[in-house]
């Protein structure tokens, strides 16, 4: 870390304010290479909106899925520790040494006493999952984001953890999304970026990239023109709460097959997927030749993606059209679409849909930036 420091001295101020994501193994993957996925799946259905209802508490659901992982450190001295950087959610929080469950075993856990910066509070904090819950204590501290040190952060430190965390790379979750939905009334920590007069715009980007392990990153105040080509479209958000857009439309073949009228959906690097109403998306996994189990899983012939039409979702009259190549995940247990359903009116455009545009998240307009990568 000091390394890091010394280097952001001499470089520009932009150039410290990113922070590489790699794309690591997934739970899904951890969990078929023990042998344990068909019991995992059986018994914690995937639950993806449970993120989204706001109880009083910061939700999160067991995406087996997710795959972008970036490091961060908290303390003096630091501690590093690898996190999920989520715009659907605004709690940060990471093991702590007096986490009991056997999900904190194998992750890095931060100690309060190691730190000489670090500051207790008595205030409580549960983070509720489709498998289960985190349970902890919040507390204040220095957390360093991209070399720049974010000072008095506020942050979960978590007591018990829900058993499938156990099998996620990441040690805890960064959360990117407004204040209004952040548990306990902690300010996230972009906020503090802005306040405190780290970032020079109140924006923040993200790229994702869909080849190899590295590539990905996330940029904080800055957009990098060389990422992108042509116009970035701007979409309004609908409610300052999570990134959340109104779509108008998911047409495939230019016919419309699912959102017909108009429907809401959340920008969101915390999900994997894509998901909607489980009719329409099981109208789109039809149309693209899908078959959908008792899971909801939709797979398909890995020889027949070079022929399935691409979906193409329309955003403020703009269009944003996924190839087959990008929605469809292949790996030595076959190939699934990346489109799943849900109870909820509700759509999320996850992991599947931004590795296909570079996404600014801004601030200072309110808005969602979406540009064709370069």
């Amino acid at each position: 870390m000091k390394l890091i420091l010394a280097f952001c001295a001499l470089v520009a101020f932009a150039e410290c304010l990113r922070v590489p994501l790699i794309k690591g193994k997934t739970a899904r993957q951890t969990l078929q290479e023990k042998g344990l996925w068909e019991e995992y799946r059986r018994k914690y259905p995937y639950s993806p909106l449970v993120k989204f209802q706001q109880t009083g508490l910061e939700p999160m659901t067991n995406d087996a899925d997710l795959s972008y992982y970036g490091v961060i450190s908290i303390g003096t001295p630091p501690q590093s520790f690898t996190v999920v950087f989520d715009s659907g959610s605004s709690n940060l929080w990471v093991p702590s040494v007096y986490c009991s469950s056997q999900a904190c075993q194998n992750h890095d856990k931060f100690n309060p006493t190691s730190s000489s910066t670090f500051q207790s509070t008595n205030q409580a904090l549960s983070i509720q999952y489709g498998t289960g819950s985190m349970t902890g204590y919040l507390g204040y501290d220095t957390v360093m984001v991209g070399g720049i040190s974010v000072q008095n952060q506020i942050f979960g430190l978590s007591e018990t953890e829900a058993p499938f965390m156990a099998s996620m790379t990441a040690d805890g979750i960064l959360g990117l999304a407004y204040p209004s939905i952040s548990s306990s009334g902690a300010t996230p920590v972009f906020d503090n970026m802005m306040s405190q007069g780290l970032v020079t715009q109140d924006l923040f980007s993200v790229y994702l990239s869909s080849n190899g392990q590295q590539g990905s990153e996330v940029l904080f105040g800055e957009i990098d023109n060389s990422y992108y080509t042509g116009n970035i479209y701007w979409i309004p958000i609908s409610s300052e709460t999570y990134y959340q857009i109104t779509m108008d439309s998911v047409s495939i073949n230019g016919q419309a097959v699912a959102c017909t009228g108009g429907c809401q959906a959340i920008i969101d690097t915390g999900t994997s997927l894509i998901v909607g109403p489980t009719s329409d998306i099981n109208n789109i996994n039809g149309w693209v030749g899908a078959t959908v189990n008792q899971y909801g899983e939709a797979t398909v012939n890995c020889n027949s993606i070079q022929s399935m039409p691409s979906v193409t979702f329309t955003l403020n009259s703009y269009q944003f059209t996924i190839p087959a190549s990008s929605y469809v995940s292949q790996n030595s247990y076959g190939c699934m679409t990346g489109f799943g359903g849900s109870g909820d009116s509700l759509w999320i455009l996850g992991d599947v849909f931004i590795r296909n545009y570079y996404t600014i998240f801004n601030r200072q307009t309110n808005s969602v930036g979406l540009a064709q990568l370069a």
